[in-house]
């Protein structure tokens, strides 16, 4: 005789078959799963295995008789103070700030990597979760436009004040070094923000755009309100820039008209037809005045800056309708709209036909925010590897222990962090000179080469430029006399990829005119545009 076990979800009983030619089942019996101890597997013989490493192995074990059920599961990666986990941000501070200020700002740092960890992180997830809604109409037909947000995205926005995300960079308390406080604290509240980064990017430029008109007395309140740690005060800013022609051609795609008004202030008509932070309370926009004759100027010097704040002092909106909500990928929980401007009451604040080169502090401001953002991703994706690594078990061990996936990021770590072998400097000291040298040679050879040549290899050209610098600032970095051996090696990993692309490539004839016919060809053939490119 022997027993049978159902599997637990078919039955709790205990079967003992062929009693008497029968299947008998006893349902007062429980069933009880197989031994853990009867399935565990082998993890590698001889292989050392730390204790926490060991428990993370039984932890994957499961009993048989639900593996047949279960649906694929992976532990979550668990990572700890952001601050303190980035050794080389550390060591950069410690490098470039004074003693007094690093102490200070060690300390803020730490308590607001703390803060992202217990507080903002959730409140991430909830925005991520929760992306803000479109209602126009109320319940008696009447037109509201009103763009709901969550309450989690509210809080954010209170956080952002409290911590002086925007206000760090005004108040100056550190001088010069107040910029690079922001900064840090912007690259670890990026990746916990629910996508609050962004409407902080423009906050910052228009805080920036005021600040270097000279703070006039019009908008002296403003910049308080943009620059403040009162989260009753704090005020975010919106850009409004792109049009239905779309793109970065802002000189020639700006339909927007300004009228002047009797009292001096002016009113906007025009579609917006991607305006980020569409929740925002106030925004900077382009426009083209009109006249005396009734005519506008086209061109960049046709457009003037205006400031205008989004609602009234009841809440109402300032003249604007709201077309719909942008269904987006990527920054869903930010509000993105298409707006019709129909008469919105604006202040000029450039001088008339140079809004593109005042609105330009904002957009170097905001590129800057962009790259933060960008390294913070980038950072995150590192961590989460590293701890994933830490708990996920694949052929008999965890995915530290395979040598292929710890090289896999420790390559990713060329470009961001530290690498792990110890290498002098002189190998990429020379590969930095010599693609400075290879840089001059190109600007030389390709200013005989005619307009073409410049635009086509325009892209590799600064492609050139940021990766010279970069690696010229890691080696900076490595020669410190304090510099450990992965300061070092990560420097050479950076200087070892190509880091003059804009001159191997005109040697390789990449930016003649043949070319550029030639990549015409290859992104239309088979299309009706074929036969005009050709």
């Amino acid at each position: 005789m022997f027993t049978c076990r159902l599997p637990w979800w078919r039955s709790s009983a205990t079967c003992k078959p062929w009693q008497s030619g029968r299947f008998l089942p006893r349902v007062w019996e429980t069933c009880q799963p197989p031994s853990r101890k009867a399935i565990s597997t082998t993890v590698g013989q001889g292989q050392q295995v730390g204790t926490q490493e060991k428990q993370v192995l039984e932890d994957r074990e499961m009993p048989l008789t639900r593996r047949e059920t279960e649906t694929l599961f992976q532990e979550q990666p668990q990572t700890g103070n952001q601050y303190l986990e980035d050794a080389l941000l550390r060591s950069y501070l410690k490098t470039h700030l004074p003693p007094k200020v690093l102490e200070e700002v060690n300390q803020d740092l730490e308590r607001f990597g703390n803060h992202l960890l217990t507080k903002i992180k959730p409140l991430g997830w909830e925005c991520e979760l929760n992306p803000p809604v479109f209602r126009q109409y109320d319940a008696w037909g009447q037109r509201v436009d009103h763009i709901i947000t969550c309450l989690a995205w509210r809080r954010m926005k209170e956080i952002a004040a409290e911590e002086g995300l925007i206000a760090e960079a005004y108040e100056r308390r550190y001088s010069n070094w107040s910029r690079l406080h922001q900064a840090v604290k912007l690259y670890l509240f990026s990746s916990s923000s629910g996508g609050f980064n962004c409407p902080l990017a423009m906050t910052d430029g228009a805080a920036k755009v005021i600040e270097s008109l000279g703070i006039p007395g019009s908008l002296k309140n403003a910049f308080d309100h943009l620059t403040s740690r009162d989260p009753k005060k704090f005020w975010t800013s919106g850009q409004w820039m792109t049009e239905r022609r779309g793109g970065s051609d802002v000189a020639n795609g700006t339909e927007t008209v300004a009228r002047k008004q009797p009292d001096g202030t002016y009113r906007l008509y025009g579609f917006k037809w991607f305006t980020s932070a569409a929740d925002s309370d106030v925004t900077l926009t382009l426009a083209r005045v009109v006249d005396a004759e009734g005519q506008v100027k086209q061109g960049s010097s046709g457009l003037s800056l205006f400031f205008l704040k989004v609602r009234d002092e009841e809440g109402k909106l300032n003249s604007i309708q709201v077309q719909r909500l942008k269904d987006k990928l990527g920054t869903r929980q930010m509000a993105t709209a298409e707006l019709w401007l129909d008469g919105a009451k604006a202040e000029l604040i450039s001088a008339e036909g140079r809004g593109v080169a005042a609105i330009s502090n904002m957009l170097n401001i905001t590129r800057i925010h962009n790259v933060i953002g960008a390294v913070a991703s980038m950072r995150r994706m590192i961590s989460l590897s590293r701890e994933y690594a830490r708990r996920r078990v694949a052929f008999g061990k965890l995915l530290k222990d395979h040598p292929l996936h710890v090289q896999t990021i420790a390559r990713m770590e060329k470009k961001l962090e530290l690498a792990s072998s110890t290498v002098k400097l002189e190998p990429a000291v020379k590969q930095t000179q010599d693609a400075i040298s290879s840089l001059a040679q190109f600007t030389q050879a390709a200013g005989s080469k005619g307009a073409v040549t410049m635009e086509l290899a325009a892209r590799d050209f600064s492609y050139t430029l940021a990766r010279i610098y970069a690696g010229a600032l890691l080696i900076e970095h490595a020669a410190r006399p304090d510099a450990s051996s992965t300061d070092i090696s990560a420097a050479r990993r950076w200087c070892n990829q190509e880091l003059c692309p804009v001159a191997t490539e005109l040697g390789n004839s990449s930016y003649e005119a043949e070319e550029a016919l030639t990549d015409s060809a290859l992104v239309y053939e088979g299309s009706p545009a074929c036969s005009s490119c050709l």
